[in-house]
């Protein structure tokens, strides 16, 4: 089949194998809050600050050695190169009382572990949510103890951050991002905008390697409980990066409805020389469903494809606790590699000739015929080379519900 699919796909100019080739090498930064609906180690009994979960589905994983477990089997079932992204509420404490200003490197030796035992690069995120000091505002706050606290947690994120990547070898991203807002109309709007930037300063103001550490700033619309005002939207979040030289990041989630975040991959690349991405799937909001081979995420994958994907940095953002979390997870990681293989599939440059010509009859012809190419062929090649079960994965995530989720 897949020689068969090679040969047609050669006729529209596309090179199967440099597609393979280059997808092998493409890192996906798998989040780790889908194993626990993103509760971390802190003994947190629910989600606050903007965020929740739904569904209660069996066998959620409630310490580090049962979500090591899930997650590998995850990266068992999901080709690739890959990422681990954690969450500053999932260090490892083992009984001592750390508050979130205090949590150092040791506390996060065991992820480095895990990671150099894949493989695998980390990435990181300050928690500003699901804390005493986070009922309100955060780093916006006009309580001064309060936003001085989360600076001290944030700038503490950045050494951890420069130790993954010290240790890994591999360059850690660091996203700030908070669900700071109102509820109800605000009085004053610039001022928790004037805190924020002044936090973020601070919190970058620390000594770092910048070729170690990538901070970037993540927008949002709104959410729940501060429906009528976000701090960090997008026009903020994206001149603090371009003013900081620092990276933007966008959540496919975080914006209008009719906003595609395809659409604005190109022109954020345009100027800033990286950028980074959360992918996820809204339902009419941040919903953070499973990743589907959708038409989105097809596009977003073209987009960064097209335009050089060294330059961003992928990672996803879902957590679904309705259904199997394991299937979550794989289903959504797989999806973003399809994604990217049919974008790298893609005879680009035939394309660009054809818009740039105006010939935009053929343009659409080829567009729609290249919908209907052996691509299936191509991805189980490209399972099979990296030793990754085909459409039988399920089968494993049974067992391993059977075996091990259900005696949780």
């Amino acid at each position: 089949m897949y020689e068969h699919a090679k040969k047609i796909y050669a006729k529209y100019g596309v090179d199967t194998e440099k597609a393979l080739n280059v997808l092998k090498d493409i890192p996906v930064s798998l989040h780790c809050w889908q194993g626990d609906d993103v509760l971390g180690f802190e003994g947190s009994k629910g989600l606050s600050g903007g965020i929740q979960t739904t569904g209660n589905y069996l066998g959620k994983a409630t310490n580090p050695t049962e979500l090591f477990a899930d997650m590998e089997k995850v990266l068992s079932l999901v080709p690739g190169k890959k990422k681990i992204n954690v969450h500053a509420c999932y260090g490892i404490f083992d009984g001592e009382v750390v508050d979130r200003d205090k949590i150092e490197p040791k506390h996060f030796e065991k992820w480095v572990e895990f990671a150099k035992k894949h493989n695998a690069g980390l990435d990181f995120n300050p928690t500003f949510f699901s804390h005493p000091k986070a009922n309100g505002l955060t780093l916006s706050s006009p309580d001064e103890e309060i936003r001085s606290f989360w600076v001290r947690h944030g700038q503490a994120c950045v050494r951890i951050s420069e130790y993954f990547a010290r240790e890994t070898g591999i360059p850690c991203v660091m996203n700030i991002w908070t669900g700071d807002g109102l509820k109800d109309i605000p009085a004053d709007r610039k001022g928790p905008r004037d805190r924020y930037a002044k936090s973020i300063d601070e919190i970058l103001s620390i000594p770092y390697d910048k070729n170690l550490v990538k901070p970037c700033v993540e927008s949002k619309v709104f959410g729940i409980g501060v429906e009528s005002y976000t701090v960090g939207s997008a026009e903020f979040s994206l001149t603090y990066a371009a003013t900081r030289n620092i990276l933007p990041l966008m959540d496919n989630g975080h914006y209008h409805p009719t906003e595609m975040v395809s659409d604005k991959i190109s022109s954020l690349l345009t100027f800033f020389p990286e950028i980074a991405l959360h992918v996820t799937r809204p339902v009419r909001w941040d919903s953070d469903h499973v990743v589907l081979f959708d038409d989105e995420t097809k596009e977003i994958a073209k987009e960064i494809v097209r335009n050089g994907a060294h330059r961003v940095y992928i990672a996803l953002d879902y957590f679904d606790a309705s259904i199997n979390r394991i299937s979550a997870w794989t289903i959504g990681a797989r999806n973003m590699q399809k994604a990217l293989l049919n974008a790298l599939l893609e005879p680009t440059n035939e394309l660009v000739k054809l818009q740039n010509e105006n010939d935009f009859t053929k343009l659409l012809y080829l567009q729609e015929e290249l919908k209907t190419l052996p691509f299936g062929a191509v991805w189980e090649e490209y399972l099979k080379r990296e030793n990754v079960l085909s459409s039988n994965w399920f089968e494993e995530v049974e067992k391993y519900e059977n075996s091990v989720l259900k005696l949780r």
